[in-house]
């Protein structure tokens, strides 16, 4: 850290060599250990930047209080006076006060969004994805987190099986809403099951809590055959659609998801896969529900998964009936709202590129046929080709995958001997976030050499558009 003296009096600062660990040195109450929160990167023009900090400084505390993840760091910093301690890689420890205005950001950005440890799943279900996965791989493939905090700030999903007296005051306290939570079933006893856990039958309980702590939530159903479909299913659609209240609205959508299913999952696991018969049959029977519900309740309230649809063959429905897309980062919706974004990127192209070009478009095989009229329009731009490749997945198993769940062996196997032209754009979801890895733990570089091709990484699937024709 580099500490910039006497900028508009915004800081008063002091240093003292580190030579016990910093959890130890402020709020000696805590009864449990928080990790300083080591910070990634400055913003560009902020008071961080201007203060000094620098990447790879630690914030220790603010105001004494140690926070435990970015959301008591947000909330610690809402107020107009910051007295700071913070770690810098020199393992020394600098006290900042800062006076700014309330509502004004930092402009910090840190490693990871938790600083304590993470809540991790006490479920067994026999469909998680992370059980499907083979042994060898990076720590994270198989850390399986069931954190509320996660839940608030990226939407990922919790089960509520594990969380304690202390999590539940902390929801309600600082409102941590909407919330997303795997439901999968309302009925006690098939939760149970499918959970493999016996405090998994209470969630109607806890969807009562939610309500009457005014937390709003977003559910999810993974839906297995003959396990929590058909009389289930809608028994769970319809309990759930009575936290959809005039009044008051707890539970704000329903995201039904087909259940994915590996090669390197357990024998005799009870799972069957899904397909396009029983596709057809489960969107029939939301359908009907989101027809029912429309009526009643003054929307659909539930989705089916974009899944559902292509492996059953079946047009995506409008992207209106989608109302808000409250679901579209779990699956529900993405491919609609992806052919919007892009039909209208192309609406008004140009007759010529600049600069002629071949180049590969690598997507899941599920999703590739929605993709080939935008490719075929893209085409008769002069000087323009694009080869688009719809991959299924040989290290999964899935000869129907999404493109998010490709992998590097998947690029290698499905692309060898294929015309790849100058380049390939893959999007950024084939890779663990912010890093060059793969889920199968190959490294953009690697894939590559083996293609001799070099990878260009999109951070939204859209931006190809721009790039090849240089706007």
């Amino acid at each position: 850290m580099k500490i910039k003296k006497n900028i508009f009096d915004l800081i008063v600062w002091q240093e003292i060599n580190l030579k016990e660990d910093p959890n130890d040195l402020l709020v000696p109450d805590i009864k449990y250990k928080i990790n300083p929160a080591e910070i990634d990167s400055i913003e560009a023009n902020s008071i961080a930047q201007e203060i000094g900090f620098e990447s790879g400084d630690s914030i220790i505390s603010i105001n004494g209080k140690k926070p435990r993840d970015l959301i008591d760091y947000q909330i610690l910093i809402s107020e107009e006076i910051l007295n700071i301690s913070v770690l810098d890689k020199n393992n020394k420890i600098h006290n900042i006060r800062i006076e700014k205005d309330q509502d004004l950001n930092l402009g910090i950005n840190f490693k990871d969004a938790l600083f304590d440890s993470i809540k991790q799943c006490n479920n067994k279900c026999p469909f998680c994805f992370i059980d499907q996965q083979p042994n060898g791989k990076r720590k994270s493939l198989y850390l399986k987190d069931d954190d509320y905090r996660l839940s608030f700030l990226y939407g990922s999903y919790l089960t509520l099986t594990n969380l304690q007296k202390d999590d539940w005051e902390r929801i309600s306290t600082q409102k941590l809403s909407p919330l997303f939570v795997s439901v999968h079933a309302t009925d006690a006893y098939t939760r149970e099951k499918l959970l493999k856990n016996k405090r998994a039958g209470v969630i109607l309980d806890q969807i009562a809590w939610f309500e009457k702590n005014s937390i709003q939530i977003h559910a999810q159903i993974v839906v297995c055959p003959n396990i929590n479909d058909g009389e289930i299913l809608e028994k769970s659609i319809f309990e759930l659609a009575k936290f959809y209240k005039k009044s008051s609205q707890t539970v704000l959508s329903v995201a039904i998801v087909p259940v994915g299913l590996t090669k390197f999952r357990p024998e005799n696991d009870g799972l069957k896969s899904i397909g396009s018969e029983y596709a057809i049959k489960t969107i029939k029977q939301v359908e009907k529900i989101q027809a029912s519900l429309q009526v009643t309740h003054g929307t659909r309230f539930c989705w089916l998964a974009d899944e559902w649809y292509l492996i059953a063959g079946i047009n995506l429905p409008s992207y209106k009936s989608y109302e808000n897309m409250s679901q579209e980062s779990n699956g529900v919706g993405s491919i609609r709202s992806f052919l919007k974004i892009l039909n209208e990127k192309t609406k008004n192209l140009p007759k010529r590129v600049k600069r002629s070009k071949k180049v590969s478009w690598i997507v899941g095989k599920l999703v590739y046929e929605a993709l080939i009229p935008i490719v075929e329009k893209l085409n008769l731009i002069d000087g323009l080709t694009i080869n688009l490749y719809g991959l299924p997945s040989i290290y999964w198993g899935q000869e129907q995958v999404v493109t998010g769940l490709l992998t590097g062996e998947d690029l290698i196997y499905g692309l060898k001997n294929k015309d790849l032209g100058e380049a390939i754009y893959i999007p950024s979801i084939m890779l663990k976030i912010n890093t060059d890895l793969f889920l199968d733990d190959k490294k953009v570089k690697e894939v590559e050499n083996k293609l001799k091709t070099p990878i260009h990484v999109l951070d939204e699937s859209n931006d190809i558009i721009d790039i090849l024709i240089e706007i």
